[in-house]
């Protein structure tokens, strides 16, 4: 199972612009001996410098990997070079998953990446393990439990996305699967199952059932509409927002609803920020009207 990398030392500032990052940063990220801060350090990293840097890493060799599979991440690499940055990720991922296809020592090798130093190789990792067709969809939030909770934000967000295709082939029984982590003790576990779930989402596809009825998706929402960590209140709010694109009735009735059954100024903020598109100025400078 993939464990999540322990707290690294103190951060370094991040570059807000490729022409920022220093060079010694911008070669350890292209080696996978540190972790980018920001996005556009992630954008800078080469994928085949880092995938080759993977293949002949110590700790990779001594869990398993073979020159045969290294090359094969080599290669595959070399082919996704000029993808998007989220396709660079699903096709790591996958070239992973078919080069330890087999392997004796897949888990090894798989643990291993999936703690590595590199935030975009534990993301590897986490694609990885979804590409495997074998694992249902318990297994699935079983692996990626872990990922949820790693310290990095780019590699908590892959949790989720790379959990929600598999979570749109049943959403009923995935709601249900997803219920504990809503109570996890781990705020990034509670965010993640609100936002694998998003009826929109943000550069993923839509969960079209949950766009035409949200309702089902209550019981995700519900233990989390007065969170203590804005990180997670957030994402609900984000949520509801996604669902007033579609049904605008729905959201209010629920908003109304949750004012007064958890008078919390937690429940107030999040129920502002799921309302924001509805309640923005219109063109007259009137507010949209707020009714259940």
């Amino acid at each position: 199972m993939v464990t999540p990398a322990s707290d690294p030392q103190p951060r370094r500032k991040g570059a807000r612009r490729m022409s920022e990052i220093p060079p010694a940063v911008l070669q350890n990220l292209h080696d996978g001996r540190e972790e980018t801060i920001t996005l556009v350090e992630w954008l800078a990293i080469d994928v085949r410098r880092l995938a080759r840097a993977v293949g002949s890493s110590d700790a990779i060799v001594r869990a398993g990997l073979d020159t045969r599979a290294a090359a094969h991440l080599a290669s595959a690499a070399d082919r996704l070079a000029g993808d998007g940055v989220m396709a660079r990720s699903h096709g790591m991922g996958e070239a992973i998953h078919a080069a330890l296809d087999g392997h004796r020592q897949r888990e090894h090798v798989l643990s291993a990446l999936g703690a590595h130093t590199s935030d975009m190789v534990r993301s590897w990792a986490a694609y990885a393990r979804m590409a495997d067709p074998a694992l249902d969809l318990p297994a699935r939030l079983t692996v990626m439990l872990p990922v949820a909770a790693d310290r990095h934000m780019a590699v908590r967000e892959c949790a989720w996305e790379a959990l929600r295709p598999h979570l749109a082939k049943d959403l009923s029984a995935a709601i249900a699967t997803l219920e504990p982590w809503v109570r996890d003790a781990d705020a990034n576990v509670r965010r993640c199952a609100v936002e694998a779930t998003r009826p929109c989402g943000v550069w993923t596809l839509h969960l079209n059932e949950l766009k035409a009825d949200p309702s089902p998706a209550l019981p995700l929402l519900e233990p989390v509409r007065s969170d203590p960590s804005d990180y997670v209140r957030r994402s609900v709010g984000n949520w509801l927002n996604d669902a007033s694109k579609s049904r605008s009735d729905w959201v209010r009735t629920v908003c109304v609803r949750w004012e007064r059954e958890s008078p919390t100024a937690e429940t107030a903020w999040t129920v502002r920020h799921a309302l924001r598109t509805l309640t923005k100025p219109t063109k007259a400078g009137r507010r949209a009207p707020r009714k259940a």
